[in-house]
């Protein structure tokens, strides 16, 4: 008999044009949705709590960042409300997280639904249902879990083994290509998968890939960096999660990627702040990433418990709208002003500016201006442009 398989993703505080975002697609939905297909049931996508036109058989809710664990439940209350018979089960990263939790369970049981710890073995086997979302790329896996276990990332409760794949390419069906490997160079077969993207055409045309993760520079070296290049990788991201004084590993890594072909403005370097090292510290570190022409993916810590975060750029906010990490002295100001300074820093690199300012950014003042403009002394631009900001000061 076939099922009617309601999928449903929360509606998020994402904005709109993030719905299929490659950072917030839903694929382990559209994996159980290839599952249910074999089995001939009928599975349906649906963002947020919304009302259906069919009665479901089954439902699925997925859960993101523990952050949005509000949201989450809100849907989970919705659809048992509408259908207080039909069975729900749970997953995803806020559930993996929080499933040894008392409360959590305390509320699965309330609401009757059941939690699903990590990956699901029968759905991890099926492909990812791109029929459902409107996209125009493939997220793929070359391997689970990771080998490293940073203090401020889940991956490493969640996917407790690292579980590497041999070969990929009977996997990809699109020429653009987002990898979720959390440490995909820690693969021991990754030169063959490299290897395979690179000499790999779908419909005649060329592969494209990306890291959402980024890649773990210290297993970088100049054969991978230029089989990266070679197999299409754009956008090549690593990590300075550590002190200012390891400014000289972080430069070898860049060195290694612009030997390779790649161009400094195009690289980007993930850096954690609201965390262990002070406003002082990062704003070093960021200076440092423009003194090398690279731009700077920011990424505000919030701890794995944390259950809720009204964050808002534009006013001011204390530890009970979002988590401010005050052991290190940070305040909402600092958090707000090194987010800040990194964007017009970033808006400089892609440029080729030596300031940031408002006028330029929104091309007020053309670019073609901007030459003529950089050639003044600090103080003339700044009676021109009084919001003249120059990455190179601290």
């Amino acid at each position: 008999m076939n099922q009617n398989i309601l999928l449903v993703q929360p509606k998020f505080p994402t904005p709109s044009k993030s719905l299929n975002h490659k950072d917030f697609l839903p694929i382990p939905l559209l994996k159980i949705a290839s599952y249910h297909k074999t089995l001939n049931d009928a599975p349906h996508l649906v963002h947020g709590k919304v009302n259906i036109d069919f009665e479901p058989d089954l439902i699925y809710i997925t859960s993101l960042f523990t952050y949005w664990q509000k949201e989450f439940w809100e849907t989970a209350e919705y659809y048992r409300t509408l259908f207080p018979n039909t069975p729900i089960n749970v997953g995803g990263i806020y559930v993996s997280l929080f499933f040894e939790n008392s409360e959590f369970q305390k509320k699965c049981a309330e609401l009757k639904v059941t939690a699903n710890k990590g990956t699901v073995e029968k759905f991890e086997k099926s492909p990812p249902d791109y029929s459902l979302v409107d996209v125009d790329y493939q997220i793929i896996h070359a391997s689970r879990g990771c080998k490293r276990h940073c203090t401020f990332c889940g991956v490493w409760k969640i996917e407790q083994e690292f579980v590497p794949k041999e070969s990929i390419k009977n996997e990809i069906v699109k020429n653009k290509l987002v990898f979720y490997d959390n440490n995909l160079l820690a693969n021991p077969y990754i030169e063959r998968i490299l290897k395979e993207l690179s000499e790999l055409k779908i419909k005649g045309k060329s592969v494209y890939s990306e890291s959402q993760s980024g890649f773990d520079g210290r297993l970088l070296t100049l054969k991978l960096a230029k089989l990266l290049k070679k197999a299409r990788f754009i956008n090549p991201r690593i990590a300075w999660d550590n002190s200012f004084e390891e400014w000289n590993k972080i430069e070898k890594q860049i060195n290694i990627l612009l030997k390779a072909g790649y161009k400094s403005k195009d690289i980007s370097i993930f850096m954690i702040y609201n965390w262990d090292y002070t406003f002082d510290e990062m704003e070093l570190k960021r200076k440092k990433c423009f003194e090398w022409g690279v731009q700077i993916a920011d990424c505000r810590n919030r701890p794995l418990t944390q259950e809720f975060d009204d964050y808002n750029g534009r006013v001011e906010q204390t530890n009970k709208d979002y988590y401010i990490h005050k052991n290190q002295g940070w305040t909402d100001l600092k958090v707000k002003k090194f987010r800040k300074n990194v964007r017009r820093q970033n808006i400089c690199v892609r440029n080729g500016y030596k300031f940031h300012s408002s006028k330029l950014e929104r091309k007020v003042v053309p670019k073609s201006d901007y030459f003529k403009i950089v050639s003044m002394p600090m103080h003339e631009i700044k009676r021109l442009l009084p919001d003249a900001w120059w990455p190179s000061e601290l």
